[in-house]
This record gives C-alpha cells, sequence and structure tokens, in this order.
C-alpha cells in the first residue's frame, strides 16, 4: 500500500491524533457489542508502547438535537477502553475548548485521552459532517500527528479524518491497513477463481458493487429478497416477494451483460406472509406461488453455492441469503457462511453488516481471513470507489 502506516512515524513524545471507529452499539448507556473498540487496540497499543500521548475520539451514532447528547456520549466508550488496556484513560466530555487543550497540555509519553463524541458538533450546523474547514483546522492543532483507523467512516468526507489530514502529516492506523489490504487486495489483485456472494434486500442497493464485481470476479452469486426482481427480468413469477419494479429493465442488462458470471438461486423457500412463524415451503425458484414470498434460498441453491466456492481462492461475501433475523428462515445464510468457514486454502472476506453479524453470531469470525468493521463503506469500496477517508492519507 503506499500510504504511510502508523509504524512509519516517529511518535515518541508526539501528540498523535487517533481518529477511531468506536461507534459502537449501547442500550441504556451500556455497550453490548464492544468488537470496534478490540479492533482498534493494535494501532493504540502500539502508540503507547512507542511513547506517544495518544489522544482518541470518534462519532457515535446520530446526533442531530441536544436532546441526543446524553445517550450518545463516549464516556462508557472510555471507560471501556480502560479495561480492555488495563490502564487510565482520561475522558474530556468536550470536543474543543479550554478544559480539552488544558489535559492534552498535561499528556505524559503513553498517556490516553478520548474527547467527546464529534458528531455533538453536528447539532449546530453539522460540522463534523460536512468538514467545516475551521473545525478541521482546530482539532489539527490539538495534535502533531495524525492516524486514521476509522475504515468504517472512509467513505465519508468528514472534519474528523479528512479535515485533520489536510493539515497534519497522517497515515493509516493497522485496522485501516487492513481494511485496505483485504478488500483493496480482493478487488484489485485477487487469487483466482474469485467468487463474491452478494444478498440483501434491494438490487439499487448493490449496483454498483455488482458491476464492479462483474468485471473482477470469475462468479456472482446472488441471494437474499433482490433475487426476486432479477427472477421477474427473466419472465418468473415472485409471487408476494419483495420487487423493486423500477430496476427491472436494469437487471435485465445485468443479465445480459453478465452470462454465466451471475448465478442465482435454484430454490426458494416461501411462506403465505412475512412472520418467522409462517408455514414454510420448498419450491423452485421458477414456481413461487401467487400467494406466497421468498424469505430464504433454498437447500438446493447453498447446494449449488457450495460448489462454486470450494475451488475458490478468494471469496468476498456481503448481505444475507434471506431474512436471517428470523429463524427459520436463516438456514441459507448460515449454510454459505459454513460452505466459506469450511475453505482452508483461500482468502475469505465478509464486507461487514449483517453477514458479518451472522457469522460472529454463528461463532465463525476466526473462519474468516478478514471481517470488515465498515458497511458502507466496505460496499463502495468493493463498487471500485475511492475512498476520501483513504485517499487523504499521506502517500509513502
Amino acid at each position: 500500500m503506499a500510504k504511510l502506516i502508523v509504524s512509519d512515524l516517529q511518535v515518541t513524545g508526539k501528540k498523535v491524533l487517533v481518529r477511531a471507529d468506536f461507534n459502537v452499539p449501547m442500550k441504556n448507556g451500556v455497550i453490548t457489542d464492544d468488537n470496534r473498540i478490540v479492533q482498534a487496540l493494535p494501532t493504540i497499543q502500539y502508540l503507547i508502547e512507542n511513547g506517544a500521548k495518544v489522544i482518541l475520539f470518534s462519532h457515535l451514532g446520530k446526533v442531530k438535537t441536544e436532546e441526543d447528547k446524553a445517550s450518545k456520549s463516549l464516556r462508557p466508550v472510555a471507560v471501556r477502553l480502560g479495561e480492555l488496556l488495563k490502564k487510565d484513560v482520561a475522558f474530556v466530555p468536550q470536543t474543543r475548548g479550554k478544559e480539552l487543550e488544558d489535559a492534552i497540555d498535561t499528556l505524559q509519553n503513553g498517556d490516553v485521552l478520548v474527547f467527546e463524541n464529534t458528531r455533538f458538533e453536528d447539532v449546530d450546523g453539522k460540522k463534523e459532517s460536512k468538514n467545516d474547514p475551521e473545525l478541521g483546522k482546530y482539532w489539527a492543532s490539538l495534535g502533531e500527528l495524525f492516524v486514521n483507523d476509522a475504515f468504517g467512516t472512509a467513505h465519508r468526507s468528514h472534519a474528523s479524518n479528512v479535515g485533520i489530514a489536510s493539515h497534519l502529516t497522517s497515515a493509516a492506523g493497522y485496522l485501516m491497513e487492513k481494511e485496505i489490504k483485504f478488500i483493496g487486495g480482493a478487488v484489485d489483485t485477487p487469487a483466482r477463481p474469485f467468487v463474491a456472494i452478494l444478498g440483501g434486500a434491494k438490487v439499487s442497493d448493490k449496483i454498483g458493487v455488482i458491476e464492479n464485481l462483474l468485471d473482477k470476479a470469475d462468479k456472482v452469486l446472488i441471494g437474499g429478497g433482490m433475487a426476486y426482481t432479477f427472477y421477474k427480468a427473466q419472465g418468473k413469477e415472485i409471487g408476494k416477494s419483495l420487487l423493486e419494479e423500477d430496476r427491472i429493465e436494469l437487471a435485465k442488462s445485468i443479465l445480459e451483460k453478465a452470462g454465466d458470471k451471475l448465478v442465482l438461486p435454484i430454490d426458494t423457500t416461501v411462506a403465505p406472509e412475512f412472520s418467522n412463524d409462517a408455514p414454510a415451503t420448498i419450491v423452485a425458484s421458477n414456481h413461487i406461488p401467487a400467494d406466497q414470498e421468498g424469505l430464504d434460498i433454498g437447500p438446493k441453491t447453498v447446494e449449488l453455492f457450495a460448489s462454486y466456492l470450494k475451488d475458490a481462492k478468494t471469496v468476498v461475501w456481503n448481505g444475507p441469503m434471506g431474512v436471517f433475523e428470523f429463524s427459520n428462515f436463516a438456514k441459507g445464510t448460515i449454510g454459505v457462511c459454513e460452505a466459506i468457514a469450511r475453505l482452508n486454502d483461500a482468502t475469505t472476506i465478509i464486507g461487514g453488516g449483517d453477514s458479518a453479524a451472522a457469522a460472529i453470531s454463528l461463532g465463525y469470525a476466526d473462519k474468516f481471513s478478514h471481517i470488515s468493521t465498515g458497511g458502507g463503506a466496505s460496499l463502495e469500496y468493493l463498487e471500485g470507489k475511492v475512498l476520501p477517508g483513504v485517499a487523504s492519507i499521506s502517500d509513502k
């Protein structure tokens, strides 16, 4: 990668600003999944061990009003980070001002400070999200070097990533480096055969990804709700299944371009209504009854997809194969997850989102080469787009 990495910087005694992705799920002020904090630890520990003064910040959810601030503070993150690091982590409940500046000035080598949710700056004019130049310059003034380790926001041009990077020498943290290496490598220089599996509800959400991967991959396997729009484009009956009427012509053109590279499900698990308790039936994909809707791929499709996967050397998976949140319609997603997890000699990547949650909840997280921490950023990277948060990192 032609970008500076945190290990390229001379950090000893320096105030190092670190944009982390601490956008963790919380309920009543309690963190329910600390995975994103855990993923940030290698970069933070490297900086501590090399005597940096570490200044961490992140967004947490969307903050639109003063009332939102009460439930969106990063204080619980600072507490959990201290537990994981087994050291004191200072927390400053401000995004700017004398209290923050004084706290930073008192840091000793190896100390760690977290300051408040960057989105607090959005309450008055979206200064963070719209990359307000004054705010980016101010935050940059708090440090001497900048490390961007927040891949989850790399597809956005914000004051806390692009804004700061325009004023300081900046480097990728280890998590950012890993995301670029795996996802960028899969798209640009994959070992072959390269198989992509795409699920999710809508063709419209994944148009760019489908088109880019059809150029890059050897096979693109399609599951989830978007499959039914492709069926309709082929003239098949889809019953009450999810349909994007305005995308049928687009689906037709994708099918014509793709030829046999794009693979659709051959059987479907259907039900008369959108409910976990609805009676499920497995039908051929070209025979979905008028009073039924498809909620999952069927077992023959799982076998078909597994047959394409068994010789693959690079696999990218983004999106569930059915209504994964319904246990009775999760079998397709589970089957595909297990098929990928069984591969021993392949680079296997999950592009964040629901498929990542599925792999983690099923206990297969350690069976994948990489599980992305960025849903939207992963999608845009898989589309082949330039991510501003990556582009703004200093070149080597």
